[in-house]
This record gives C-alpha cells, sequence and structure tokens, in this order.
C-alpha cells in the first residue's frame, strides 16, 4: 500500500524531484553544481518574490529560526514576538536561548493576532517584530500583509516564519514590507526535508551589520558572500542533492506558475474542509483564520482515527501537539498535492470515523 503524506509535513515529493535528487552527485567546488545552486538562487527569489539574495542552509525549519535570530540581534536585545501556537512558541523559546528580552503577544489558540492587538503592543524599545504565518499546531495564520502594511514605516525589523506556507499561500516579501522570510524544504516546496531558506530584505541586512550574537556557521554574511561568486556557492559543504530536488522543485512551480498555485492551493482546502463539515466534525480553527495548507479538525478519538487512516488506506495525517495533544487531527494539503489524494484522504476519513463512531 503506498502511503500518502496527508501531514503537515514531511510533504509528497514527486517522482521527478526524487529522480534529481538521485542524479546530483557532483562536488560541491564545481561549476556544474555552482550552476544548479545559481538557478535554484534565482527560483527561490521567485516564490519569495524579492529582488534579494535567499540564503540556503543545510537545516530544518528550525535552523532558518535560530539562524535568523544569532545575525540579527545582539544580547539584551528586545523583541515582540506573537504566539498563536506552538512553533509562535518555539521562535520565542530560540530567542530567549540567545538572551533576547521578549515581550509576548499571546493570542487564543486557534485564531490569528489582529493588527489593532500589534499596534497596542509594539513599543518603541522593541528591536523587532517576530511572527509565525501559518500555525500548524492550530491551522490558524496571521494576516502578514497586512501587519506589513502597518510595519513598512516603523524602525523594527519584521520577521515572519513561513515554514509551512511559503509556496503554498499567497506571501509577497517585498510588496507585504517582510524584512527576514524563513521557510523549508519538506513543506509547500515539494522537496525532502534538510534545507532552510531565508529571504533578508536591505533593513535587515543593515540590523546583520550591527548585531552582536556569535555566530559561525550560521552566518548570513559569509552565505552570502559566497553565494554571490562568478561560481555560485556555499561556505560550507552543502546538502547537493537535496539542493537539486530543492531546484526541481522550483521549476516545476515555475512552470505551474505562482499565481495557479497559490489557486490549487486555496481551492483544494475549501473543498476539503465543504467535505469534512458534511461528515459531521467541526474545525478548530476560528474561520476568520483558515491554513491554504493545513486543516486542524476538533476530535477526542485523534488517535484511533490517524491509526485507522494509516494502517487501513495509507493515509498519514498528525494529531495534536503539546497542551493539544488529544483535541484534534490535523490534515496537511500543501505542495504536491492534488483532487485525487484530497478524495482519498476524505474516503479514509469517513471510514475512520464510521469505525471510532
Amino acid at each position: 500500500m503506498q502511503m500518502i503524506l496527508m501531514t503537515p509535513g514531511p510533504t509528497n515529493v514527486p517522482e521527478r524531484v526524487l529522480e534529481k535528487m538521485k542524479n546530483t552527485q557532483c562536488h560541491h567546488r564545481t561549476k556544474e553544481f555552482g550552476k544548479i545552486f545559481g538557478e535554484l538562487n534565482e527560483g527561490l527569489k521567485y516564490v519569495f518574490q524579492t529582488k534579494n539574495p535567499v540564503l540556503t542552509f543545510p537545516a530544518a525549519g528550525t535552523g532558518g529560526l535560530e539562524a535568523a535570530i544569532v545575525n540579527l540581534f545582539s544580547p539584551g536585545d528586545r523583541v515582540l514576538a506573537v504566539s498563536i501556537g506552538v512553533f509562535g512558541d518555539r521562535f520565542i523559546e530560540i530567542g530567549r536561548t540567545f538572551g533576547l528580552q521578549i515581550d509576548v503577544l499571546e493570542v487564543p489558540r486557534g485564531r490569528g493576532v489582529t493588527v489593532e492587538e500589534i499596534q497596542g503592543a509594539l513599543r518603541d524599545e522593541h528591536t523587532a517584530l517576530i511572527l509565525t504565518h501559518n500555525e500548524t499546531s492550530t491551522g490558524a495564520v496571521n494576516p502578514i500583509k497586512e501587519i506589513g502594511e502597518f510595519m513598512k514605516d516603523k524602525s523594527q525589523i519584521y520577521i515572519v516564519d513561513a515554514v509551512s506556507s511559503l509556496g503554498g499561500s499567497e506571501i509577497r516579501m517585498d510588496n507585504w514590507h517582510i524584512d527576514v522570510l524563513i521557510t523549508a524544504s519538506q513543506k509547500a516546496l515539494m522537496s525532502p526535508p534538510g534545507l532552510t531558506f531565508i529571504g533578508v530584505s536591505d533593513k535587515a541586512w543593515e540590523q546583520v551589520e550591527k548585531a552582536k550574537l556569535p555566530r559561525f556557521y550560521w552566518d548570513f554574511k559569509k552565505a552570502r558572500r559566497d553565494m554571490e561568486k562568478a561560481t555560485p556557492q556555499n561556505p560550507y559543504t552543502p546538502a547537493v542533492a537535496l539542493i537539486g530536488a530543492a531546484n526541481e522543485a522550483i521549476k516545476m512551480m515555475q512552470e505551474e506558475g505562482l499565481e495557479a498555485v497559490f489557486e490549487r492551493h486555496k481551492k483544494l482546502a475549501a473543498y476539503f474542509r465543504k467535505e469534512v463539515e458534511k461528515l459531521g466534525l467541526p474545525l478548530y480553527t476560528d474561520e476568520n483564520y483558515l491554513s491554504d495548507t493545513i486543516t486542524a479538525i476538533a476530535t477526542v478519538k485523534g488517535e484511533e482515527i490517524k491509526k485507522i487512516m494509516e494502517t487501513q488506506y495509507g493515509i498519514v495525517i498528525a494529531g495534536g501537539q503539546d497542551q493539544l495533544k488529544g483535541t484534534m487531527i490535523r490534515v496537511g494539503h500543501m505542495g504536491y498535492v492534488d483532487q485525487d489524494m484530497i478524495d482519498r484522504t476524505l474516503t479514509a476519513l469517513k471510514g475512520a470515523i464510521e469505525e471510532v463512531c
């Protein structure tokens, strides 16, 4: 039985991408690799919708969050951070680990923050605003476009964790005035786990020059210096095969067209939720903050439903995390996903519900 990954990540990887990964075997200090890496760098600008370089590091999304912290701040800097779930909390924990003073704007689980709430919490002494765009622990999104409009003339750096949304939800880094935008390969970008990508604005680069937290492997300036060489490189040995895979996945997105990619995700999400509600299952998330890439469904039978869907139907989903464990199931519909996968997931969900209820 072929398993389909309908989780918040990792997600399904197209055969074309897996084939390219298998065949990307070259030394990382060669023109052959430089060509692949250069193509990836340009493709990332397209996906991020930015004119600035997008940095690549071998890591999960959490590595990208840590890299942002150590490159942008100095010990004792005060930051405003928004928490709407587990991953907002993770970003806060990373900041505190490196000695930042973080004022937390906590929002009830299941919804996003409002611009008015940020207006009321942001202070002159804050160096930055940090938030998660797409909170996979609750299925809620923050309104990053509207927040960016508010932040555009502010002195603070605007940092967005888009690990589970970029490439599946509309995000326009430059037009939305985002200074640092972080994602990873294994979500909507249709690639295997192992790479994090970080877009950095001109305003953020000025902050990098002033930041005093120690960094070596995560150094933005080293990464930018090497990627801008005549033959683009990484400072240290990169994940060569993964870079080949991600480059191929982004080529697929370019062929489909970014607007079409966004529309596909939006339509599939709306269809899935409509069918879920027909099954009598309530959504966990406030209807005003629904994600295009994940749906959280309220149920206390989550673990049983998960097991049946995986063992009997070959559909892998996720349950609740941390304090939300046992309150929901979470179904990802991001990246390499189509109507047939959604329908198979709904069939499995219906069968599991009939068996446990």
